[in-house]
C-alpha cells in the first residue's frame, strides 16, 4: 500500500464495460457453495469477544486452503461461463485496447529511452536510441516468461550514464532482483541482488544505495511480516553478501528505509518512515570523508522530501507548516525551522509536486483535481504557467541540471494520454505524440459536480458519460473511489471503459476524503477515528446519482481496489440496500488482523490498530469482515490473487467465506482468485482483459444487461 503512481494508476484504470437499456429479468438461484470449515478462534479484545472461525484460511500454502481456493475457482467459474455475452465482451475490451501506446521518451547520455505497447503484448518493451537512430529494443519483459507474468521496471541510471539497475518481479509479487546493464553494449553483468523490496537504485561513483530484507522465512514468502528494512551499498561486480550496510535501525524493526543522492552526488538523504505518510530525514556530506548522518527532520508527523540541492542547501517539499505543502530552502548544518527559508510559498491548491529540470523548479498544483503547473526559477520567482490542452492531469515535469527540454504526458477522461515536448528557454510546449485511438471519443463527455456528505462537506465528483444523457433514472452506473493514503484520483483515460460508455453506461470517480485531492487537511479528514468519512462520503456519492436520476439502485455498480476495496466492503456492509453490484478488489476487509501480515503495519498510521484500545472500538464498528451480517446482500464478486503480498489473499478469502455464510438472499458472493498475479502492478494484460471481462460480465449480468455488440 506504499504510495506509488503505478498502484493508484491500476485502481483506476480497472474500470468498466458494456450494455444496453433493454432490462431483463434476473433469476438468481442459490449457489452451492464449497462448505468452509468452521475453527473455535475467539481472541479478546480489551474485554471484548471477536470469533475468528476462519483463521485457519490465512495460512495460504495449507493443503486445506490450497484445496478451498481450488473449490471456490470452480463454483466461480461455473457461474461465469453461463453468462452468455462474457466471451463477447472480452473480444471488445480486447478490440478497444488493440492500438499501439508510449510512455514519455527520457534522455540518459547520448540516448533516448521509452517504453512502447504494440498493442496486446504483455506487458510494455524498452526501447532505446542513439541520435536520430532507429529505436531498438532494450529490454522485452516478454521474453523472460511464457505467460507474461513477469515485469520489470527501472531503478536507476548511474551519473556518468554508462550503467542501468532494473528490477524483475514474478507474478505481481512485490519483492523484486535486481540486474544491472551496461547501456552502451547492452550486456547484463553479473550483478544479482534478492530480496529487494520497496526500493530504487541511487548511483553514487561506482556502485549504489539500495534497501532490502532478509530473506523471508522459506515458505511464506507471501505471507509473513516483513521486518527489519535496511539501506546497503552495492559496488559493481561484488557478490551482494560483501554490500555494505549503510543503515539499519534495530530497535525499530517496523521501518521503512530508503536512501538516495543528490544528482552532483554531494549527498546522501536517508528516509525513514513508520508507515504510508510522515517521515524522518537524514542527511549525510558525501564531500566530507568519515560524515555521519544528521537527523534534519525528527518525527512522523510530517512529509519531507528533497527535490534537490543548491550548492550546500537543500530544496525541500514539505507540509510541515504548510497543509497543502511548500517549498523551503534548508542548511543542513542548521536545520531547525527557524533558520528555513520559505521558496514557494503555501498556496489555497494542494501542491502535488515539484521538480527540477534545466536550473528550474517547476511545482504541480491540483485545483479542483486539475493540474495547474507553473515554473519558477531556483529562488522560488514565478515565470510562467505551463498551457495545458484543458482540465486533465499532466504528468512527467523534471529532469537533469543540464537539460533545456523534458516530455510530459496530458490525459483526461475524454483526452487520449498524449505525450508533448516541452522548451525550457521559450517555456512553449508542442505535441509530440498523439496517441491514436480506435473510437471517435468526441461523442462523450465529463463533468464535474460537486455534492454534500453527511456532515455537510462539500465532496468533487466526475461524471462520465456520452453526450445527451437523459436522466432517468436507468442509467446503468459503476461507481468508483478510493479514499485513502493522501492519493489523489486524477482524472486519466481508459480505452476498457469506452466500451461502457457507449452503451449508455455512466461511470462515476468520486474524490472523496481520505485521498490527496485538497492536501493534507482532506487526508487527515478519512483517516484513524475519521475513516467513516470516507464510507459516508462514498454513500453521499451513490445517493446523489440516484436522487439526481443518472441511476436506480438497481442498476448501480460499486469498485474500488486495494484501500478501495475495504471501501466497498464497508459501503456494501453499512447501506446494502443502495446497490445492485458490487466489486470489492485486493480489499483490506480484516481490519482487527490486517497488520499481522507482510508490511501491514504501514498502514496503522492510515488506520489505527486493534492493539490500541481507542482504535479497536472504532476499527472493530466499519471492519468489513467484522460487519457481515443475516441480510441480502447485493450480487458480490470479491476479487483477490494468489501472489498478492501486499493486502495477502485472507482478507478476501475470510470475507467470501462470511458473505456465503450469512448472505440470506439469492444474489451470488463470488470470489475470484486469480493464478499468478498480485496486488496488480505488473500485471500482463492478458489477465487484465481476461479480469475486466469477468468483472464487467457479472455487472451487466446481475443489472439484468444484456450489451449489444
Amino acid at each position: 500500500m506504499i504510495k506509488t503512481k503505478f498502484i493508484i494508476a491500476l485502481n483506476v484504470a480497472i474500470i468498466l464495460a458494456s450494455c444496453n437499456d433493454k432490462k431483463k429479468d434476473v433469476v438468481q438461484e442459490k449457489l452451492n457453495y464449497p462448505k468452509t470449515e468452521k475453527v473455535a478462534q475467539v481472541d479478546d479484545y480489551f474485554g471484548t469477544k471477536v470469533e475468528d472461525p476462519y483463521r485457519w484460511l490465512e495460512n495460504d500454502t495449507a493443503e486445506n486452503t490450497k484445496h478451498w481456493v481450488e473449490e471456490q475457482r470452480k463454483v466461480t467459474d461455473s457461474y461465469l461461463s453461463k453468462i452468455p455475452f462474457r466471451k463477447q465482451l472480452g473480444k471488445r475490451i480486447e478490440e478497444l485496447i488493440n492500438f499501439p501506446k508510449y510512455s514519455s521518451p527520457f534522455k540518459v547520455g547520448a540516448f533516448t529511452f521509452f517504453y512502447k505497447n504494440d498493442g496486446l503484448q504483455n506487458q510494455s518493451v524498452l526501447y532505446f536510441q542513439k541520435g536520430k537512430d532507429e529505436p531498438k529494443v532494450f529490454i522485452d519483459p516478454n521474453k523472460l516468461s511464457a505467460d507474461g507474468t513477469a515485469a520489470m521496471s527501472l531503478m536507476g541510471f548511474s551519473n556518468d550514464n554508462k550503467y542501468v539497475a532494473y528490477a524483475i518481479n514474478q507474478s505481481g509479487s512485490d519483492w523484486e532482483t535486481v540486474y544491472v546493464m551496461e547501456i552502451e553494449t547492452q550486456k547484463t553483468l553479473e550483478d544479482k541482488l534478492e530480496w529487494v523490496k520497496f526500493s530504487g537504485a541511487s548511483w553514487k561513483g561506482n556502485g549504489f544505495y539500495y534497501s532490502r530484507y532478509d530473506a523471508p522465512v522459506k515458505g511464506k514468502e507471501f505471507s509473513n511480516v516483513n521486518e527489519y528494512h535496511k539501506v546497503y551499498y552495492h559496488k559493481l561486480g561484488d557478490n551482494q553478501a560483501k554490500d555494505e550496510l549503510v543503515y539499519e535501525d534495530k530497535q525499530h524493526p517496523l521501518l521503512y528505509l530508503n536512501a538516495g543522492v543528490t544528482e552532483d552526488e554531494r549527498f546522501l538523504i536517508l528516509y525513514t518512515s513508520a508507515g504510508t505518510s510522515g517521515n524522518e530525514l537524514f542527511c549525510k556530506d558525501l564531500s566530507v570523508p568519515n560524515s555521519k548522518f544528521t537527523l534534519l527532520f525528527k518525527g512522523f508527523d510530517y512529509d519531507y522530501g528533497v527535490i534537490d540541492n543548491v550548492g550546500d542547501k537543500l530544496l525541500v517539499k514539505t507540509n510541515d507548516g504548510a497543509s497543502n505543502q511548500h517549498v523551503v530552502l534548508v542548511d543542513p548544518k542548521n536545520p531547525a525551522k527557524a533558520n528555513w527559508k520559505t521558496v514557494i510559498a503555501e498556496k489555497p491548491e494542494f501542491m502535488e509536486s515539484a521538480s527540477t529540470c534545466g536550473g528550474k523548479l517547476f511545482v504541480s498544483y491540483l485545483k479542483d483535481v486539475a493540474t495547474h503547473v507553473y515554473q519558477h526559477d531556483l529562488n522560488g520567482t514565478l515565470e510562467h504557467e505551463i498551457t495545458l490542452p484543458g482540465l486533465g492531469t499532466a504528468e512527467g515535469f523534471g529532469g537533469k541540471a543540464k537539460d533545456q527540454e523534458f516530455y510530459y504526458t496530458y490525459t483526461s477522461f475524454v483526452y487520449p494520454t498524449s505525450i508533448f515536448k516541452y522548451n525550457i528557454a521559450t517555456g512553449k510546449s508542442e505535441l509530440f505524440r498523439k496517441i491514436d485511438v480506435k473510437f471517435d471519443v468526441n461523442q462523450y463527455e465529463s463533468k464535474q459536480v460537486f455534492f454534500t456528505s453527511k456532515d455537510g462537506t462539500k465532496v468533487p465528483m466526475f461524471i462520465v458519460s456520452k453526450k445527451g444523457l437523459v436522466l432517468d433514472g436507468n442509467n446503468p452506473t459503476l461507481l468508483y473511489a478510493y479514499g485513502g493514503f493522501n492519493a489523489s484520483m486524477n482524472p486519466s483515460f481508459s480505452a476498457a471503459r469506452i466500451a461502457f460508455l457507449e452503451q449508455g453506461g455512466v461511470f462515476v470517480l468520486a474524490n472523496i476524503r481520505g485521498g490527496g485531492e485538497y492536501g493534507e487537511t482532506w487526508h487527515k479528514a478519512g483517516m484513524l477515528e475519521k475513516k467513516q468519512n470516507v464510507f459516508d462520503d462514498f454513500i453521499g456519492a451513490a445517493e446523489y446519482l440516484i436522487k439526481e436520476k443518472y441511476t436506480s439502485s438497481e442498476r448501480l455498480a460499486i469498485q474500488g481496489g486495494s484501500n478501495g476495496g475495504l471501501l466497498i466492503g464497508a459501503c456494501m456492509t453499512q447501506r446494502p440496500d443502495l446497490y445492485k453490484v458490487c466489486l470489492p478488489q485486493v480489499g483490506v476487509l480484516d481490519m482487527l488482523r490486517y497488520h499481522k501480515f507482510t508490511v501491514g503495519w504501514g498502514w496503522a498510521v492510515e488506520y489505527g490498530s486493534s492493539d490500541s484500545s481507542s482504535q479497536f472500538q472504532y476499527l472493530y464498528k466499519y471492519s468489513p469482515l467484522h460487519n457481515v451480517k443475516p441480510v441480502s446482500y447485493p450480487a458480490t464478486m470479491v476479487t483477490t490473487a494468489d501472489h498478492d503480498d501486499r493486502v495477502v489473499p485472507a482478507h478476501s478469502f475470510k470475507f467470501a467465506a462470511t458473505l456465503q455464510e450469512k448472505n440470506t438472499g439469492t444474489n451470488p458472493m463470488l470470489i475470484r482468485i486469480d493464478s499468478k498475479a498480485g496486488h496488480g502492478a505488473g500485471k500482463p494484460t492478458a489477465k487484465v482483459i481476461e479480469e475486466q471481462a469477468d468483472i464487467y460480465s457479472f455487472i451487466f449480468y446481475n443489472m439484468g444487461i444484456e450489451p449489444k455488440f
